[in-house]
Formats: structure tokens, C-alpha cells, sequence
């Protein structure tokens, strides 16, 4: 008994392929990119916001952004990465719109020694608390790429905002070996 001939699989076209045919009015194709995005959109964003609802609407919004972008989408970096530079401008203009009024306080309240801390502060503004995470975790992927000694001196430069002489001083290094690390690790991170 000879097995019966196996279905050539139909190969899933590309994002490319699917942004050509959405402009070209094609509905499917772009229900098959909503398909192929939700879920990694949906986690992005999630991971970003706090309040279940928000995240659900943003998702919304994001994809009616890529709706009415697709005929911008120029195909010089991949769909994806358009997607998620798209995703992310949506996040922090909703947190723009989102702002809360302020009330300025009273001579008696600033007389009162109502004062915050600057990470209070920071948490009172969304955008700030999303750029800042945002900054966080490009830098936590960041310092994969180096080596303990580049991490420790790039963090004592540029984050601690020490003086090259001051590393020198700390570390029982040159000068010069001081700067040749913080370029190798500056090269490092560029190097993508």
C-alpha cells in the first residue's frame, strides 16, 4: 500500500511581502501581522505598564499606528524592529497624554518643608519612570557585552561620573590604562 503524497508545505511569506499587500488593500495580510505580533507587542508593552487595561488599549493603539504607518515603513531595518520603535513611541506618548495636572502648592505648604526625594519624584512622572527603565535595560543588556574590569570602570565614569585620575587612584591603574579600558568598553558596546 503506498502512503499517500505529502502536502507541499506553503512557505509563510514575509513581513515584506505581507506590508506590500496590506497597502495594496489586502485585509488578510494585515490581520496575518497582527497574528505574527500580538503576542511579542503585547508582552512588550506589558512589561512597561502597570495597569492591565492600559496595557490592552495601548496594544490597540499600537496596532492602529501600524495600520495607518505601513505606507512609511521604507524596509530599510526589518518589519520587527519598525514595529517596536513604533511601539515604544506609542508607550511614551501615552504616558505624555497621561500626565497628571498639578496643583502649584501654597506659600504656607512650601513654608511647611514639603520636600520629595528625587526618586519620588521620578515615580510621581510616568514618562520619566518609563524612560528611565527604558535607559536601565539597554544598559543591563549593555554590560553583557563587557568584561567585569570594563564594567566596573565604565560604571565609575559614566555613571558615578568620576574623574579618570579618581579611577586611576581607586583602581592602582595609570592613567592610561584607565582610558585604553573605558575605550575598549565604549567599543564594545557600540559594536552591536
Amino acid at each position: 500500500m503506498a502512503a499517500p503524497d505529502a502536502v507541499a508545505a506553503v512557505p509563510e511569506p514575509t513581513d515584506e511581502v505581507l506590508v506590500k499587500s496590506v497597502i495594496a488593500g489586502q485585509r488578510d495580510a494585515f490581520d496575518i501581522l497582527y497574528e505574527r505580533y500580538f503576542k511579542r507587542v503585547h508582552r512588550f508593552v506589558g512589561r512597561r505598564m502597570a495597569n492591565p487595561a492600559d496595557v490592552d488599549e495601548t496594544v490597540q493603539e499600537v496596532f492602529i499606528n501600524v495600520f495607518n504607518s505601513l505606507e512609511g515603513f521604507r524596509g530599510e531595518a526589518p518589519f520587527a524592529a519598525w514595529v517596536f520603535g513604533l511601539t515604544r513611541r506609542t508607550i511614551a506618548n501615552r504616558y505624555k497624554r497621561k500626565r497628571a495636572e498639578t496643583v502649584p502648592l501654597g506659600q504656607d505648604e512650601l513654608e511647611g518643608g514639603l520636600e520629595l526625594a528625587d526618586e519620588e519624584l521620578g515615580d510621581a512622572n510616568p514618562l520619566a519612570a518609563y524612560e528611565r527603565n527604558e535607559r536601565l535595560e539597554r544598559l543591563h543588556q549593555a554590560a553583557q557585552r563587557l568584561s567585569r574590569d570594563q564594567w566596573e570602570l565604565f560604571r565609575l565614569h559614566h555613571l558615578e561620573h568620576r574623574s579618570i585620575e579618581e579611577i586611576a587612584l581607586k583602581t592602582d591603574r595609570s592613567r592610561d590604562a584607565v582610558k585604553s579600558h573605558l575605550y575598549r568598553a565604549r567599543q564594545a558596546l557600540l559594536a552591536r
